[in-house]
Protein backbone atom coordinates (compact mmCIF):
# COMPACT_ATOMS: atom_id res chain seq x y z
CA UNK A 1 0.00 0.00 0.00
CA UNK A 2 0.93 3.66 -0.31
CA UNK A 3 -0.17 6.78 -0.92
CA UNK A 4 0.37 8.72 -4.38
CA UNK A 5 -1.04 11.43 -6.37
CA UNK A 6 -4.02 10.63 -8.02
CA UNK A 7 -3.92 9.66 -11.96
CA UNK A 8 -5.96 9.73 -14.79
CA UNK A 9 -5.50 6.10 -15.49
CA UNK A 10 -7.45 6.05 -11.53
CA UNK A 11 -10.78 7.85 -13.27
CA UNK A 12 -13.31 4.78 -13.88
CA UNK A 13 -11.91 3.01 -10.46
CA UNK A 14 -13.30 6.18 -8.82
CA UNK A 15 -16.58 6.46 -10.92
CA UNK A 16 -17.14 2.81 -9.85
CA UNK A 17 -17.48 4.07 -6.18
CA UNK A 18 -19.12 6.73 -6.76
CA UNK A 19 -21.92 4.70 -8.70
CA UNK A 20 -22.01 1.85 -5.70
CA UNK A 21 -24.40 2.13 -2.97
CA UNK A 22 -23.11 0.59 -1.12
CA UNK A 23 -20.51 2.84 -0.58
CA UNK A 24 -22.27 6.20 -1.08
CA UNK A 25 -25.60 5.68 0.65
CA UNK A 26 -24.51 7.66 3.78
CA UNK A 27 -22.06 9.87 2.10
CA UNK A 28 -23.23 13.62 1.55
CA UNK A 29 -22.87 14.71 -2.51
CA UNK A 30 -24.54 13.62 -5.86
CA UNK A 31 -21.79 10.98 -6.88
CA UNK A 32 -24.63 9.19 -8.60
CA UNK A 33 -24.78 12.01 -11.06
CA UNK A 34 -21.03 11.82 -11.68
CA UNK A 35 -19.79 10.81 -14.98
CA UNK A 36 -16.31 9.50 -16.38
CA UNK A 37 -15.74 13.41 -17.45
CA UNK A 38 -16.25 14.63 -13.39
CA UNK A 39 -13.39 12.91 -12.27
CA UNK A 40 -10.98 13.22 -14.59
CA UNK A 41 -11.36 17.19 -13.87
CA UNK A 42 -11.62 16.39 -10.65
CA UNK A 43 -8.21 14.50 -11.00
CA UNK A 44 -6.60 17.59 -12.93
CA UNK A 45 -7.67 19.97 -10.35
CA UNK A 46 -6.07 17.72 -7.61
CA UNK A 47 -2.50 19.05 -9.29
CA UNK A 48 -3.61 22.22 -7.06
CA UNK A 49 -2.63 21.61 -3.43
CA UNK A 50 -3.24 25.56 -2.20
CA UNK A 51 -6.48 24.56 -0.41
CA UNK A 52 -7.44 20.86 -0.66
CA UNK A 53 -4.87 18.02 -0.68
CA UNK A 54 -6.60 14.49 -2.44
CA UNK A 55 -4.37 11.39 -2.35
CA UNK A 56 -5.11 8.59 -4.02
CA UNK A 57 -4.80 4.92 -1.52
CA UNK A 58 -3.00 2.32 -4.53
CA UNK A 59 -2.26 -0.89 -4.05
CA UNK A 60 1.15 -2.63 -4.49
CA UNK A 61 0.41 -3.02 -7.96
CA UNK A 62 -0.08 0.82 -8.10
CA UNK A 63 -3.98 -0.07 -8.74
CA UNK A 64 -6.19 2.66 -7.24
CA UNK A 65 -8.31 1.71 -3.96
CA UNK A 66 -9.36 4.91 -3.51
CA UNK A 67 -8.84 8.79 -2.13
CA UNK A 68 -7.65 10.40 0.74
CA UNK A 69 -8.09 13.70 1.00
CA UNK A 70 -7.54 17.21 3.31
CA UNK A 71 -10.04 20.20 2.95
CA UNK A 72 -10.06 23.85 3.58
CA UNK A 73 -6.53 23.85 4.59
CA UNK A 74 -6.81 27.41 6.81
CA UNK A 75 -5.39 28.38 10.21
CA UNK A 76 -3.22 25.39 10.78
CA UNK A 77 -6.30 23.07 10.28
CA UNK A 78 -8.45 20.63 7.98
CA UNK A 79 -10.95 18.66 7.46
CA UNK A 80 -10.14 15.19 6.62
CA UNK A 81 -12.35 12.83 4.30
CA UNK A 82 -11.82 9.47 2.65
CA UNK A 83 -13.76 6.61 0.57
CA UNK A 84 -12.96 3.21 -0.42
CA UNK A 85 -14.03 0.97 -3.16
CA UNK A 86 -15.90 -1.35 -2.08
CA UNK A 87 -13.24 -4.56 -3.23
CA UNK A 88 -10.77 -2.28 -0.72
CA UNK A 89 -13.33 -2.19 2.40
CA UNK A 90 -12.37 -4.38 5.56
CA UNK A 91 -8.78 -4.55 3.77
CA UNK A 92 -6.61 -2.08 5.82
CA UNK A 93 -6.55 0.43 2.77
CA UNK A 94 -8.70 2.74 5.46
CA UNK A 95 -6.81 2.93 8.16
CA UNK A 96 -3.57 3.21 6.43
CA UNK A 97 -4.98 5.91 4.15
CA UNK A 98 -5.80 7.97 7.20
CA UNK A 99 -2.90 7.16 9.20
CA UNK A 100 -0.34 7.99 6.55
CA UNK A 101 -2.49 11.37 5.24
CA UNK A 102 -2.24 12.47 9.29
CA UNK A 103 1.18 11.76 9.04
CA UNK A 104 1.70 14.47 6.15
CA UNK A 105 -0.52 16.82 7.88
CA UNK A 106 1.59 17.40 10.75
CA UNK A 107 5.32 16.51 9.54
CA UNK A 108 4.90 17.87 6.00
CA UNK A 109 1.90 20.19 6.28
CA UNK A 110 2.47 21.92 9.12
CA UNK A 111 -0.68 21.77 10.48
CA UNK A 112 -1.98 21.54 14.14
CA UNK A 113 -4.99 19.92 14.00
CA UNK A 114 -7.35 17.72 11.57
CA UNK A 115 -11.19 17.29 11.84
CA UNK A 116 -14.16 15.84 10.47
CA UNK A 117 -17.67 14.60 10.86
CA UNK A 118 -20.22 12.03 9.83
CA UNK A 119 -23.52 10.71 10.59
CA UNK A 120 -24.04 9.33 13.24
CA UNK A 121 -26.71 6.68 11.06
CA UNK A 122 -23.65 6.25 9.23
CA UNK A 123 -22.64 2.80 11.19
CA UNK A 124 -19.85 1.42 9.74
CA UNK A 125 -17.77 4.92 9.80
CA UNK A 126 -18.77 5.35 13.63
CA UNK A 127 -17.68 2.09 14.13
CA UNK A 128 -14.24 2.42 12.21
CA UNK A 129 -13.33 5.58 13.81
CA UNK A 130 -14.59 4.44 17.51
CA UNK A 131 -12.36 1.42 17.26
CA UNK A 132 -9.53 3.36 16.28
CA UNK A 133 -10.27 5.18 19.63
CA UNK A 134 -10.37 8.93 18.17
CA UNK A 135 -11.48 11.31 20.02
CA UNK A 136 -15.31 13.35 19.48
CA UNK A 137 -14.90 16.90 19.26
CA UNK A 138 -17.05 19.27 20.55
CA UNK A 139 -17.83 22.83 20.37
CA UNK A 140 -17.06 23.44 16.44
CA UNK A 141 -16.12 26.48 14.83
CA UNK A 142 -19.58 28.46 13.06
CA UNK A 143 -17.48 28.56 9.60
CA UNK A 144 -16.64 24.65 9.70
CA UNK A 145 -20.83 24.40 10.63
CA UNK A 146 -21.86 26.47 8.06
CA UNK A 147 -20.78 23.91 5.27
CA UNK A 148 -23.14 21.21 6.68
CA UNK A 149 -26.07 23.17 7.69
CA UNK A 150 -27.97 20.89 5.40
CA UNK A 151 -27.35 17.89 7.62
CA UNK A 152 -28.34 16.96 10.85
CA UNK A 153 -27.23 14.16 13.64
CA UNK A 154 -23.36 14.50 12.99
CA UNK A 155 -20.65 12.89 14.87
CA UNK A 156 -17.41 15.18 14.68
CA UNK A 157 -13.83 13.95 15.28
CA UNK A 158 -10.39 15.68 15.88
CA UNK A 159 -7.14 14.75 16.20
CA UNK A 160 -4.18 16.95 16.74
CA UNK A 161 -0.34 17.20 16.26
CA UNK A 162 1.27 14.66 19.19
CA UNK A 163 -1.67 12.78 18.71
CA UNK A 164 0.06 8.98 18.48
CA UNK A 165 -2.23 6.80 16.15
CA UNK A 166 -1.10 3.35 17.81
CA UNK A 167 -3.54 0.24 17.56
CA UNK A 168 -1.76 -1.57 20.39
CA UNK A 169 -3.42 -2.34 23.34
CA UNK A 170 -0.69 -4.03 25.51
CA UNK A 171 2.83 -3.80 25.92
CA UNK A 172 4.72 -6.40 27.76
CA UNK A 173 1.46 -7.56 29.35
CA UNK A 174 0.74 -4.43 30.89
CA UNK A 175 -2.17 -2.34 29.50
CA UNK A 176 -2.22 0.45 27.26
CA UNK A 177 -5.49 3.14 28.26
CA UNK A 178 -6.74 5.62 26.25
CA UNK A 179 -7.64 8.23 28.42
CA UNK A 180 -11.09 10.14 28.43
CA UNK A 181 -10.14 13.36 26.04
CA UNK A 182 -12.56 15.47 25.02
CA UNK A 183 -11.56 17.75 22.31
CA UNK A 184 -12.20 21.22 20.70
CA UNK A 185 -11.69 22.38 16.94
CA UNK A 186 -8.53 24.59 17.36
CA UNK A 187 -8.99 25.30 21.46
CA UNK A 188 -6.55 22.13 22.52
CA UNK A 189 -8.10 19.28 24.60
CA UNK A 190 -9.45 17.97 28.02
CA UNK A 191 -8.15 14.61 29.45
CA UNK A 192 -9.18 13.32 32.80
CA UNK A 193 -9.16 9.71 34.49
CA UNK A 194 -11.27 8.97 37.61
CA UNK A 195 -9.43 5.97 40.24
CA UNK A 196 -11.22 2.32 39.90
CA UNK A 197 -13.36 3.71 36.78
CA UNK A 198 -11.39 4.43 34.26
CA UNK A 199 -7.95 3.14 36.32
CA UNK A 200 -8.55 -0.69 37.13
CA UNK A 201 -6.81 0.62 41.02
CA UNK A 202 -7.60 2.91 43.66
CA UNK A 203 -4.73 5.53 43.74
CA UNK A 204 -3.41 6.95 46.99
CA UNK A 205 -0.29 9.24 44.83
CA UNK A 206 0.38 11.41 43.01
CA UNK A 207 3.63 12.28 41.27
CA UNK A 208 5.35 13.90 38.30
CA UNK A 209 8.96 14.51 37.11
CA UNK A 210 9.66 17.71 35.23
CA UNK A 211 12.53 20.06 34.12
CA UNK A 212 14.57 16.88 32.92
CA UNK A 213 17.42 17.67 29.83
CA UNK A 214 17.01 15.69 25.90
CA UNK A 215 18.68 12.76 26.29
CA UNK A 216 18.61 12.15 29.88
CA UNK A 217 17.22 8.92 31.14
CA UNK A 218 15.78 7.96 34.41
CA UNK A 219 13.95 5.39 36.31
CA UNK A 220 16.32 1.82 36.45
CA UNK A 221 14.13 0.10 38.87
CA UNK A 222 11.29 -2.00 39.47
CA UNK A 223 8.37 -2.16 41.94
CA UNK A 224 7.12 -5.68 43.77
CA UNK A 225 3.47 -4.62 44.74
CA UNK A 226 3.30 -1.31 43.48
CA UNK A 227 0.59 -0.19 40.64
CA UNK A 228 0.78 2.65 38.47
CA UNK A 229 -0.48 4.31 35.75
CA UNK A 230 2.13 6.91 33.44
CA UNK A 231 1.28 8.87 31.25
CA UNK A 232 3.02 12.27 29.71
CA UNK A 233 0.99 15.40 29.56
CA UNK A 234 3.72 17.67 27.52
CA UNK A 235 6.45 16.61 25.30
CA UNK A 236 8.17 13.01 23.92
CA UNK A 237 9.48 10.27 26.74
CA UNK A 238 10.11 6.91 25.37
CA UNK A 239 8.91 4.18 27.73
CA UNK A 240 11.12 1.23 28.56
CA UNK A 241 9.84 -1.68 29.77
CA UNK A 242 10.91 -4.90 30.75
CA UNK A 243 9.17 -8.15 32.97
CA UNK A 244 8.84 -12.20 32.17
CA UNK A 245 6.92 -11.19 28.86
CA UNK A 246 10.37 -9.83 27.54
CA UNK A 247 11.88 -5.96 26.77
CA UNK A 248 9.33 -3.29 24.67
CA UNK A 249 9.15 0.02 24.35
CA UNK A 250 6.05 2.94 23.27
CA UNK A 251 6.98 6.45 23.35
CA UNK A 252 4.30 8.50 25.30
CA UNK A 253 3.55 11.74 23.32
CA UNK A 254 0.03 12.27 23.41
CA UNK A 255 -1.36 13.40 26.73
CA UNK A 256 -4.60 11.08 26.13
CA UNK A 257 -2.33 7.80 26.04
CA UNK A 258 -1.44 5.97 29.38
CA UNK A 259 0.31 2.48 30.30
CA UNK A 260 -1.02 0.86 33.45
CA UNK A 261 1.93 -1.10 35.51
CA UNK A 262 0.14 -3.62 37.63
CA UNK A 263 3.01 -6.59 37.92
CA UNK A 264 7.02 -6.67 38.40
CA UNK A 265 8.13 -4.39 35.53
CA UNK A 266 11.72 -2.85 34.95
CA UNK A 267 10.90 0.80 33.60
CA UNK A 268 13.70 3.26 31.70
CA UNK A 269 12.66 6.59 30.67
CA UNK A 270 14.23 8.13 28.01
CA UNK A 271 13.39 12.00 27.32
CA UNK A 272 13.30 12.51 24.14
CA UNK A 273 12.31 16.28 24.02
CA UNK A 274 13.81 18.95 26.98
CA UNK A 275 11.39 19.45 29.53
CA UNK A 276 8.72 16.74 28.56
CA UNK A 277 6.39 15.96 31.66
CA UNK A 278 6.21 12.19 32.56
CA UNK A 279 2.81 11.99 35.33
CA UNK A 280 2.40 8.64 37.38
CA UNK A 281 -0.54 7.64 39.69
CA UNK A 282 0.08 4.81 42.37
CA UNK A 283 -1.92 2.90 44.23
CA UNK A 284 0.07 3.47 47.20
CA UNK A 285 1.68 5.59 49.39
CA UNK A 286 6.22 5.65 49.44
CA UNK A 287 7.14 2.95 50.55
CA UNK A 288 11.05 2.43 50.27
CA UNK A 289 11.02 -1.32 50.62
CA UNK A 290 8.48 -1.88 47.40
CA UNK A 291 11.55 -0.62 45.41
CA UNK A 292 13.94 -3.18 42.92
CA UNK A 293 17.10 -0.84 42.14
CA UNK A 294 19.11 -3.21 41.12
CA UNK A 295 18.57 -5.52 37.37
CA UNK A 296 20.33 -8.18 38.80
CA UNK A 297 18.08 -8.61 41.55
CA UNK A 298 15.03 -8.00 39.80
CA UNK A 299 16.29 -11.03 37.39
CA UNK A 300 16.80 -13.16 40.07
CA UNK A 301 13.30 -11.39 41.49
CA UNK A 302 11.70 -12.23 38.74
CA UNK A 303 12.62 -16.72 38.43
CA UNK A 304 11.70 -16.84 42.28
CA UNK A 305 8.66 -15.63 40.75
CA UNK A 306 7.87 -18.55 38.53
Amino acid sequence: MRLRDLKLKDAPFMLEWMHDDSVVEKLRGKFKEKKIDDCLQFIKDSEDKTNDIHLAIANDEDEYMGTVSLKFIENGSAEFAITVRKSAMGKGYSWYGMEEIIKKAFNEYGLESVYWCVSRDNKRAVRFYDKHNFHEALDIPSNVLRRYEDMSNLKWYSVLKGDVLDERTEIVGCKIIRIKTIPTVNAGELSFFESTHDVPFKFKRMYYISKVPEGVRRGYHAHKKLKQLLFCPYGRIQLILENELGREEIELSDPSIGVVIERPTWREMLWLQKDSVLCVAASEFYEVDDYIRDYEVFSDYLKCRK
